[in-house]
């Protein structure tokens, strides 16, 4: 049993009997925590008492009044943001629900970067502690954006965008960068920093580094536990059993739905589906596609029964792969009761 991305505030939930996540007092305070709340040098007096009063009991409602006595107008909207997303959390049934509710109505109205966390919190909930580290790894596609690059012989690689950047930021040259830049890894040990099913377990002790790169191609391990990760997503989700296989193209004159898992696969896949011609450079952002089945077809409906649904990943133009694994859990075929 490994325990993995402890910096990560999962370990702060209650899970539920049906294993949903529960919203608790010390989740909150990993919020007053974070660089957007937490007290610095400069902080006033009102500042202090609030965020103490806050750390005593993350609940306690605060005035309007209390926040505009703090003297720092950022940090006055800083705590307006968090407590309107603290309310809300606190509404919630589970964080499954309140997850759900972000992306109903009118748009995402919390931060990015804490619908992120909580897309690393499901990911380490849906994986538990017996997980493959290659499945772990590409976990970090949910809520970690990728950098992609397209080496010699087709081979494509992706490795974290905010390690490729603090590498380039430091003028390091370190293997993940000189991977990216197009370096043969036949001409240098690469298995230090490329995961591959050989050497696995070397996840575990830089699990939080984020620092390894994968190998993308259609056919290696990688991309197949990421069918895993997926499958448990929409069951822990939506409680519907899938199978998703990995596919090279899809030369189906049936096909009937499809699902882009980022924003540049569902222009891609929708252009496909219309029968529009597309030139050479959208077809090569396509990194993988993948085949769903249902296997409980009761839970689909009536007209894409016994049907696949068509899945794909891409790179956009700045190159990367910003994952939207949302798109799973309200763009699938479902029966309204699913």
């Amino acid at each position: 049993m490994m325990n993995y991305w402890s910096n990560s505030p999962y370990q702060t939930l209650l899970p539920s009997p049906d294993g949903q996540l529960l919203v608790t007092n010390d989740f909150l305070r990993t919020y007053l925590h974070r660089p957007e709340l937490n007290l610095v040098p400069e902080s006033c007096a009102a500042e202090q008492m609030l965020h103490q009063r806050l750390l005593e009991n993350p609940l306690t409602e605060i005035a309007d009044s209390d926040i505009k006595a703090m003297a720092d107008e950022d940090i006055q909207e800083n705590y307006r943001v968090w407590l309107r997303y603290r309310d809300r959390l606190v509404a919630a049934s589970s964080l499954e629900n309140f997850y759900m509710s972000l992306f109903k109505g009118d748009g995402v109205d919390v931060p990015p970067l804490f619908v992120m966390q909580l897309a690393q919190i499901f990911v380490r909930h849906i994986l538990g502690e017996n997980a493959h580290p290659l499945e772990v790894r590409m976990g970090e596609l949910f809520f970690r954006a990728q950098k992609i690059s397209v080496l010699e012989d087709s081979i494509v690689m992706g490795a974290d965008e905010e390690v490729i950047a603090r590498n380039a930021q430091a003028g390091e040259s370190g293997n993940i960068m000189d991977l990216l830049k197009g370096k043969s890894m036949l001409t240098r040990s690469a298995d230090l920093d490329v995961l591959y099913e050989d050497n696995a377990g070397e996840y575990w002790a830089r699990n939080e580094d984020f620092d390894f790169a994968v190998q993308l191609n259609f056919g290696h391990e990688p991309i197949n536990h990421f069918c895993r990760v997926l499958e448990k997503w929409i069951k822990h989700f939506l409680g519907v059993a899938v199978r998703i296989t990995p596919m090279q193209q899809i030369s189906d004159p049936k096909w009937s739905w499809h699902v882009g898992l980022d924003a540049a696969a569902t222009e891609i896949l929708n252009k496909l589906y219309h029968k529009e011609t597309l030139d050479t450079d959208e077809l090569e952002k396509v990194i993988c596609l993948f085949r769903l089945d249902f296997i409980d077809e009761a839970a689909v409906t009536k007209a894409q029964q016994g049907k696949p649904v068509y899945l794909a990943i891409a790179m956009n133009d700045q190159q990367q792969l910003k994952l939207k694994p949302q798109n799973l859990l309200f763009n699938l075929p479902l029966t309204k009761a699913s």
